[in-house]
């Protein structure tokens, strides 16, 4: 009876994060994904980080613009960071905010793009974030960090895995700006402002349409 009790719980756990996750365009249940997360040895956490971003999603529905942004950036910088070699064994596979979250681990691109689509999802406009290819003073890998711009005059604010406190990009003093890029458009950074609009050269593969193509088609 207990046993049977703790199934019947377990599937309406399971059809209740479904049914919250409806509205969402970027994170999408499958039948398959319901099936992994309860066959997955971690499915309690899996289950409780899915159920803080419905959460977090509905908390912040309706609060301001820089609230919602350090609830984002926070709620995302709590997952473990992980480079991609150890989890996927290649040097970088850009994870979609799903798989993100159903990993529980990820490394800074991973962390950008999940905030990028929450953003979109509590209603930040698509041309005012941007993704930054950044380096880190003292490091040799590059990094990715997500910017808000209010508009391309503006000082960009910046959320990092690295850090729990959203900045303009000035007063991060040990980031050097390379490019940055969102859906519509490219641009290099001059004194950390919008300077020359380019076109990225992604060689073989091009991550970013990729992306696009797992999250908005594939439902991946």
């Amino acid at each position: 009876m207990v046993f049977v009790l703790y199934l019947m719980k377990r599937f309406i756990f399971l059809i209740f994060l479904s049914v919250s996750l409806l509205n969402s365009k970027s994170i999408i249940l499958t039948k398959n994904d319901i099936k992994n997360i309860d066959n997955s040895y971690n499915k309690k956490a899996i289950f409780l980080r899915l159920q803080g971003y419905v959460k977090l999603k509905r908390k912040i529905k309706d609060f301001d613009l820089e609230k919602k942004l350090n609830y984002v950036n926070s709620f995302y910088n709590r997952i473990l960071p992980i480079d991609d070699s150890k989890k996927y064994s290649v040097d970088d596979h850009w994870a979609t905010p799903k798989e993100f979250l159903i990993e529980g681990k990820g490394d800074c691109e991973d962390y950008a793009i999940a905030k990028y689509f929450t953003l979109l999802e509590v209603g930040i406009p698509k041309d005012k974030l941007y993704f930054a290819v950044v380096k880190v003073k003292a490091e040799t890998n590059y990094h990715m960090v997500l910017l808000y711009l209010e508009n391309k005059k503006a000082m960009p604010l910046v959320l990092d895995n690295l850090s729990f406190k959203i900045l303009p990009f000035d007063k991060r003093k040990k980031l050097e700006p390379k490019v940055i890029f969102n859906e519509k458009e490219a641009f290099i950074l001059k004194n950390k402002k919008i300077s020359k609009k380019v076109k990225i050269d992604w060689g073989k593969v091009n991550k970013w349409e990729l992306l696009l193509d797992r999250v908005y088609t594939k439902n991946e």
